[in-house]
């Protein structure tokens, strides 16, 4: 049961098979078991959670099922929600409530969803291992020596051992696709613009998505159906976004009349060896079940990272600079004067690579440094938007590794940051460029998951749900781990 995807779930709720009420009790029990091991949880109320829960149960008795309804969904630690803190794994947050709920809980909970507690991060959403996170790090239920990937881990972690049957997370730089990809579940990036970014603690505007992390392709669909659509509090949510039959689309069983294209930056000297054989293997699959795989180029791809960490730290160093201790968040005892205040607030409160990435920003966007990196990063951007344009007029879809690696060691990258950047090498392009973006398994290397991502045209996540459904239904890499439920 606690490896059920959630739309079988959400049949057994719909039959009377069982309830909310037990449902939440299920999840709450694991969490209880597991998570001291994993730390994939940093806030739970599980009075609160099966307050929901019995609420849940009872519209369903007085008015029948809403989307979601009765269906547990834990939430990145990114996200505000009204009931509980929302902290985003800093220190300088740690106990902030914040006022409203973001614009995504908001339809959770209009579709009945029941928010099972605040999963660990990376300290605001920068990482790629949730090893900054101000909580304690979070383990891969794989291999819990290993990092469950970053910045969204602990979702990641959660889903993978059952925690929870679903989970929300945000993708700036690949947070949601790096985690699913090494802790071997499903994680979906929608289109920038799809899903209202109102009330998601910001780290780089320009890039940061919100999108699920589940263990079918059917599960993500099913969620982003339930939290896309114009806000018009969000100026980066997009009024006349092309409607998905979201459900329909993962109907597909075959890939017949699908052109994939194979871009050769993705396979790279360097790269782990059998990851490159299991995407290899994954793309005969499609070619077996009637895709047409394409060599194609990206041939900017390699400045992708570079650009990313200017554009992103730029926009990160703006965006923090709002953490004063004034407003809210900590503040540090008995300052001397303002200035004195600003700067042991921000000092104490931000951890290394926070304050790491504010200096990046800072000194990209001062005066006489703005046009020799800034604007020549954004120019970069174009020119990768320009790269993935180019190669759609010949295919329908593109396939690449999500990660390079499996899961590396914790502590194995965390004194060499320029490494640790590398491990989003294959997912930051799709950021730069706006696109939809999915990971699912494809296979294991030593025991630990290997990702295959999807990436699309904007707009066009049904043809990446219609692609990753046929490959999902045609293989067997959906499994689970041993130590919480899987054969060892």
């Amino acid at each position: 049961m606690p490896f059920t995807s959630l739309s079988e779930l959400k049949t057994k709720l719909d039959s009377g098979e069982t309830t909310a009420v037990d449902l939440a009790k299920l999840y709450l029990g694991r969490i209880d078991t597991y998570n001291e091991t994993l730390n994939a949880f940093v806030d739970i109320d599980a009075k609160h959670v099966l307050e929901q829960a019995e609420a849940s149960d009872a519209y369903r008795t007085k008015h029948g099922p809403r989307p979601l309804e009765g269906l547990p969904i834990a939430i990145k630690d990114i996200f505000c929600t009204q009931d509980g803190p929302t902290q985003c794994c800093s220190n300088i947050l740690r106990g902030y409530h914040a006022p409203y709920d973001a614009h995504v809980i908001t339809r959770l909970k209009a579709a009945g969803a029941v928010l099972v507690g605040k999963t660990n991060m990376d300290e605001f959403a920068m990482g790629s291992s949730t090893e900054t996170s101000a909580f304690g790090i979070c383990r891969n239920p794989w291999d819990t020596d290993r990092i469950p990937g970053g910045s969204s881990g602990g979702s990641a972690a959660a889903v993978a051992a059952g925690l929870a049957p679903a989970a929300l997370g945000t993708d700036t730089g690949g947070s949601i696709r790096q985690p699913a990809s090494i802790c071997g579940i499903t994680g979906l990036k929608p289109t920038y613009g799809r899903v209202s970014r109102r009330g998601i603690i910001a780290f780089a505007s320009s890039l940061d998505q919100a999108g699920p992390m589940t263990r079918t392709v059917k599960d993500s669909a099913m969620i982003t159906a339930a939290i896309s659509g114009h806000d018009s509090m969000d100026s980066t949510s997009v009024t006349d976004a092309p409607s998905v039959d979201w459900l329909g689309a993962c109907d597909k069983t075959d890939m017949k009349g699908i052109k994939i294209g194979k871009p050769k930056e993705y396979f790279i000297d360097g790269m782990d060896a059998d990851v490159r054989a299991s995407i290899e293997a994954a793309l005969a699959k499609c070619e077996e079940l009637g895709a047409e795989i394409i060599d194609i180029s990206l041939p900017h791809t390699e400045a992708a990272v570079a650009a990313y960490y200017v554009i992103a730290p730029s926009e990160a160093s703006a965006n923090l600079s709002r953490y004063d201790g004034v407003r809210f968040g900590h503040r540090c005892k008995d300052p001397e004067d303002l200035l004195d205040m600003y700067t042991r607030s921000r000092d104490e409160g931000f951890g290394s690579e926070v304050k790491r990435r504010i200096l990046t920003g800072t000194f990209a966007l001062s005066s006489g440094y703005y046009d020799a990196y800034y604007i020549k990063a954004q120019r970069v951007r174009t020119l990768i938007r320009q790269d993935f344009i180019n190669a759609f007029e010949k295919v329908d879809l593109i396939a690449t590794p999500t990660s390079p690696i499996t899961a590396f060691k914790l502590g194995e990258k965390t004194d060499d940051p320029l490494t640790m950047y590398l491990a989003d090498i294959f997912t930051i392009a799709v950021n730069l460029a706006g696109l939809p973006g999915l990971s699912q398994p494809c296979g294991f290397v030593d025991g630990l998951p290997v990702g295959l991502q999807w990436i699309a045209p904007a707009w066009r996540e049904d043809l990446i749900l219609g692609a990753a459904s046929a490959y999902e239904g045609a293989t067997d890499w959906l499994r689970v781990p041993a130590g919480f439920g899987g054969e060892a």
